[in-house]
C-alpha cells in the first residue's frame, strides 16, 4: 500500500518531521497554504548554555501571501544562523562531520525564497539520514478545492491509498470524506521518542534536528522511530 504525507514546509524541522516524511512513499510540500508568522515555517529551536534559542529567517509581516510566495530579500540572516550553530554546536561530538555539508548551504549559497530554503534544508537532512521519500512541491499538481478535498486530490495524484497525518489536523479533517475515496487515513504518533546525548542543561525533544544531528550523527537513526527502517 502506497502512503502519502502532505505538510507545509518547515526551516530546519524537529526529528518527528524528518520521521513522518521516512514513514512514507511521498510526501508532498504544501506550501501553497497561507504563510503565518512567528511559527515554524521560518524558525525553529536550538540548544544554548542558557536554554533554548530561536533561530528566524526575516520574512517580513505580510500574512496575506502563501508560503511559496514569501521573499527572502536580506540574506545577512544566513551568516549569523550559522555563527548561533557553530557557537552553541562546535564541540559536539558530530559537529565537524554534519558542517561539512550544511555550512555551505548558509556560507556559500544565496536563499530569496522559504520554501526553496526549507527545501533545500529539508532534502539535504534527508539525503545524510538516508530517508529515500519521494519530496513534491504541491504546486506541481493540481488543487481542488475544499481542504480535505485537496489532500485526497494529492493523494490521487501519487497514487498514494494511504494517507498519513499528523494528529494536529484531527481538528477539520473529514474522515468520511477520506474513507468514500477510497484513502486510508492513518494518524501519525510523535510520543515515545528516547532521549539522546544532549548539551546544555535539561534534555528536550521540540528543538531542530540540527541539535540530534551534531550530538549523534550517523547514530541519529538509534533515536527516531521509522529513519533508517
Amino acid at each position: 500500500m502506497k502512503k502519502a504525507a502532505i505538510l507545509q514546509s518547515n526551516y530546519i524541522p524537529w526529528k518527528g518531521y524528518f520521521d513522518l516524511i521516512a514513514a512514507v512513499d511521498d510526501f508532498i510540500l504544501y506550501d501553497d497554504m497561507q504563510f503565518t508568522k512567528n511559527d515554524w515555517r521560518n524558525r525553529n529551536l536550538i540548544k544554548t548554555p542558557s536554554g533554548v534559542q530561536w533561530l528566524t529567517v526575516p520574512a517580513g509581516q505580510d500574512i496575506r501571501r502563501r508560503i511559496r510566495d514569501v521573499g527572502l530579500p536580506d540574506s545577512s540572516w544566513q551568516r549569523k544562523h550559522w555563527t548561533a550553530l557553530q557557537n552553541n554546536y562546535a564541540r559536539a561530538p558530530f559537529f565537524k562531520e554534519v558542517a561539512e555539508w550544511l555550512a555551505p548551504i548558509y556560507l556559500s549559497e544565496t536563499h530569496d525564497n522559504l520554501s526553496a530554503l526549507n527545501r533545500r534544508l529539508i532534502v539535504a537532512i534527508c539525503s545524510y539520514l538516508g530517508i529515500r521519500t519521494r519530496i513534491h512541491n504541491s504546486w506541481d499538481f493540481t488543487l481542488g478545492e475544499g481542504r480535505t478535498e485537496r489532500l485526497v486530490s494529492l493523494c490521487q495524484q501519487v497514487g498514494a491509498s494511504e494517507y498519513v497525518s499528523g494528529p494536529a489536523a484531527k481538528e477539520y479533517m473529514d474522515e468520511p470524506l477520506m474513507e468514500a475515496a477510497g484513502i486510508k487515513l492513518t494518524w501519525f504518533d510523535y510520543a515515545g521518542y528516547p532521549p539522546y546525548p544532549q548539551r546544555w542543561g535539561e534534555f528536550t525533544h521540540h528543538v531542530s534536528i540540527v541539535d540530534l544531528l551534531f550530538n549523534c550523527g550517523p547514530d541519529a537513526a538509534r533515536y527516531m522511530r521509522y529513519v533508517g527502517q
